[in-house]
């Protein structure tokens, strides 16, 4: 019995893909910082504007 929930636990794959993207999409920032060092301020500066629109939308 035990095993099937584990089972149905590894199957599980709700919002798997949105963590891809999220993970693909950091990758890609990482690289064009590395090329263009220009870029990493803006970068820098567009994460910092996510992550605290994120912790104000968690903590409402």
């Amino acid at each position: 019995m035990l095993f099937k929930y584990v089972l149905r636990f590894l199957k599980n794959t709700k919002g798997q893909d949105l963590i891809e993207y999220a993970l693909m999409a950091g990758f890609v920032a990482l690289a064009a910082g590395a090329i263009m060092p220009g870029i990493s301020t803006d970068l820098s500066t567009i994460f910092s504007k996510v992550s605290s629109t994120m912790s104000n939308a968690a903590a409402s």
